[in-house]
């Protein structure tokens, strides 16, 4: 069965002029593209010229060795961390019968020795690495060169560029350098250039050079011809207009947030080798994070508190394995106190005790990760330049990363639980990402994905599409349900097939009738029974709250998912305890299709699959059980018809 409602509306045709978009954006209020422009020089600059050699920052012999010393040193701490305690434990038997300071001393004085010669031999290998490592621009491609025995040249034509993005890390803001990532469409299996440690003048220099020749040989002229003096100029930071006074700012941001100072205090400072600001163009659109925001952002975030507590759990599970291998007999002595202490008459009190002091430490943590969190959103501009989408945060580690127009595919509007409450959202940008040049992973969560508000309201979310992607501003506004069969459906697949309850509950009652049978067998551990029967009534609390979550999650599922289309865009909702909306052009899609499976088809159901390139290697978005009807007047919409948006 088909929802008759949706079934007998057609899909629209075309968008009205007067029509106002999705999320309530008049069409007066949208701001119109902004065309793109070669940025001219404002003044005299040393333009490097076509061919000339330009080499990397000398930091990247000297600071690039410390870094590449610190983690070989911290990766052979953590993988060799048992063998060095079995070695001091030999040296301190070797050397029972002399004094223990003399040997410590020994010990530190091996261990400096042998760190000062890796150090060296890092030291020299960077040293001839570098006068092998430079770049040239070329009149119509980059070209990196690289190697000292197998040597590298990587070619990338300029009208493939698709995003020039920066990274630095503490040490590299410090000194003024960064890490250079040039991004090409190059497919599934496109990987991004790495230039690593410029200056910061040389890396945005290089930045407005690259898409400066870009757009000269989109533009249909002579590659030869490309005059020097076109790019980037360096600006004094003293006559540098505010950022205010050159843009727009989002209405509700304009006050900026506590961390704002400190970021401005870096930009002012620059590093010791950052060199003069540079002109990159013109700014029509930005705003940042208020206070409120920001904070909302860090609490709100807990991926590092996750990581951190199962990190934390690793390494006492690590040491304490270490500490018995040490120590002889120390295992059985630990298990053998822990069983006193737990049938012991303080057992209760020592249990609370535990319990707190495992709150205590969780909130330690949750606070530290939050904080963590706040700085990593330190400084957070999202902006309009010409034709591009740019991003930058981050206060001890500095982020820039930027896509043209012509490169997003897709809005994406998020809401966790807690966004729901608050009524906020995160929108970001789906793009073509490429990995980084030696990382083979693929699909991970923040590649192909462009955040540019991490915690807003949902009613300010319009606004900041109009001024900073104003190409998405016609979306369509009829969405179609799923079809109400699909609530039953979703019960029986939410809450049976893929419930963590449901399946958690046979998991307890499965163990506890394995560990009965046990104890039947071996009538002297009949005492463990009622620990045993408490921990599965606890599962089984669990495992109904899972449960109760569940059908909360499939109830909201089915009232808020829906697809909607026009000429020009297409929008898929999936609901739930969290909620995801994706909004991408019609010539975005690379395919489509609608399949059922034999459950599907007896209920006249079906689910849609659209496929984009966002990510690396293409991102499908997918809506389950669409109507019968509602999937086959998707596919006629999908066929080619000679309107593809120009």
């Amino acid at each position: 069965m088909t929802d008759p409602q949706n079934s007998s509306r057609p899909f629209p045709r075309s968008a009205s002029a007067s029509q106002p978009a999705a999320g309530g954006i008049p069409p007066e209020a949208v701001a119109q593209p902004v065309p793109p422009a070669v940025p001219a020089a404002s003044g005299p600059v040393a333009q490097p010229a076509a061919g000339e050699r330009q080499h990397v920052h000398h930091s990247y012999i000297w600071l690039g060795s410390l870094r590449a010393g610190a983690a070989a040193l911290f990766a052979v701490a953590i993988a060799a961390f048992s063998s060095i305690a079995s070695a001091i434990s030999s040296i301190q038997r070797a050397m029972a019968g002399m004094d223990a300071g003399f040997g410590l001393f020994v010990a530190i004085a091996i261990v400096a020795l042998l760190v000062i010669v890796a150090l060296g031999i890092l030291f020299a290998v960077h040293a001839i690495s570098y006068k092998h490592l430079w770049y040239q621009l070329g009149s119509e491609e980059f070209n990196l060169f690289s190697g000292v025995f197998s040597k590298k040249r990587v070619h990338v034509p300029y009208q493939r560029i698709q995003s020039v993005d920066q990274k630095a890390t503490l040490l590299q803001r410090l000194f003024g350098v960064c890490t250079v990532s040039i991004d090409t469409a190059g497919g599934a299996n496109n990987k991004a250039v790495i230039v690593p440690y410029l200056a910061k003048q040389q890396a945005e220099t290089l930045r407005t050079q690259l898409f400066a020749r870009k757009q000269w040989l989109a533009a249909g002229n002579d590659p030869a011809a490309f005059p020097v003096a076109v790019g980037a100029a360096p600006v004094q930071p003293a006559a540098a207009p505010s950022l205010a006074a050159v843009a727009p700012t989002a209405p509700g941001s304009s006050a900026g947030n506590v961390l704002d100072v400190a970021t401005g205090v870096w930009d002012e400072v620059g590093g010791v080798f950052a060199g003069a600001a540079v002109d990159t163009g013109r700014v029509s659109y930005e705003y940042g994070l208020t206070n409120k925001e920001l904070l909302l952002t860090g609490f709100s975030n807990n991926t590092a508190f996750v990581v951190v507590i199962i990190a934390i759990l690793g390494a006492v599970g690590q040491f304490a394995d270490i500490l018995f291998d040490l120590i002889p007999g120390s295992g059985d002595a630990a298990v053998d106190a822990v069983v006193s202490a737990a049938s012991g008459p303080a057992a209760g009190g020592l249990a609370a005790v535990l319990f707190a002091a495992f709150i205590g430490g969780s909130l330690v943590l949750w606070l530290l990760s939050a904080l963590a969190s706040c700085l990593s959103y330190g400084g957070f501009r999202a902006r309009r330049r010409d034709d591009r989408i740019e991003v930058e945060r981050g206060l001890l580690q500095h982020q820039f990363q930027g896509v043209g127009i012509d490169r997003v595919q897709s809005v994406i509007v998020k809401q966790g639980f807690v966004r729901r409450l608050l009524g906020c959202c995160e929108v970001s940008l789906g793009k073509i990402d490429a990995a980084s040049e030696g990382d083979e992973s693929k699909g991970t969560a923040s590649q192909g994905v462009l955040v540019i508000h991490p915690f807003v309201k949902a009613s300010r979310v319009p606004e900041i599409l109009a001024g900073l992607v104003p190409e998405f501003a016609d979306l369509p506004t009829e969405p179609r349900r799923v079809a109400p069969v699909a609530l039953r459906r979703g019960l029986i697949r939410r809450c049976l097939w893929q419930g963590e309850g449901f399946w958690l509950a046979v998991a307890v009652l499965i163990c506890q009738v394995g560990l009965h049978l046990l104890v039947a067998a071996e009538p002297s551990e009949a005492w463990a029974l009622p620990y045993l029967d408490g921990g599965a009534l606890v599962g089984y609390l669990f495992a109904l709250v899972l449960l109760v979550v569940d059908v909360v999650g499939t109830v909201l599922w089915y009232r808020e998912s829906s697809f909607a289309v026009n000429d020009r865009f297409m929008q898929v909702s999936n609901g739930g305890i969290s909620r995801e909306t994706v909004s991408f052009p019609r010539q975005k899609i690379q395919f489509g299709y609608a399949k059922t499976n034999p459950f599907q088809r007896l209920a006249r159901t079906a689910t849609l699959s659209a496929r984009t390139a966002a990510g690396v290697g293409g991102t499908t978005i997918r809506l389950v059980d669409v109507g019968e009807e509602d999937a086959r007047a998707w596919l006629a919409w999908l066929k080619p018809r000679g309107n593809v948006l120009q």
